[in-house]
């Protein structure tokens, strides 16, 4: 079991989460190849989108439902700060996980989390467990609390 995938079952069972972590045979990149291995519906996918603040140089996680897309300039004024790419090394810095298995729970250390309200919408949803080949399920209030998210309207429509 890879460090990544170790440390988010360890903070699931921590924050109490009842849920079991799932390995994808053909991986889960993207949310529709994340809803279609689990089979349910795209919005039920909480992709972790990763931006760089640009003036505190530190990541800021937007949990987006599958089918929505951040936009940067709502981002960037719930985030009060400018928001820019963030790069592969700052990711794995801050939150201890590669590109495409990004998890909301398990990272090294806090960051700044936003939450789309869509995903408030389903009795569960599904979300990167740390790796692009591992998700867990999770009710999105008890989600949203172990990640410290705070709903915002940070997407297109």
């Amino acid at each position: 079991m890879s460090k990544s995938l170790k440390r988010v079952q360890t903070a699931l069972i921590d924050l109490g989460l009842k849920t079991e972590i799932h390995e994808m045979a053909d991986g889960t990149r993207t949310a529709a190849d994340a809803a279609q291995a689990v089979g349910c519906e795209i919005d039920q996918i909480a992709k972790s989108i990763i931006f760089r603040g640009l003036r505190s140089g530190h990541v800021v996680l937007f949990l987006t439902a599958g089918g929505h897309q951040v936009d940067a300039d709502k981002a960037s004024a719930l985030a009060d700060e400018p928001l820019g790419k963030a790069d592969a090394k700052l990711i794995r810095d801050e939150t201890g996980f590669a590109i495409g298995g990004v998890s909301p729970v398990g990272l090294l250390q806090p960051v700044r989390a936003f939450y789309d309200p869509r995903l408030l919408a389903f009795d569960k949803v599904w979300a990167a467990a740390g790796t692009p080949r591992h998700v867990f399920a999770a009710p999105p209030n008890e989600l949203i609390q172990a990640c410290g998210a705070q709903l915002g309207d940070f997407v297109t429509r």
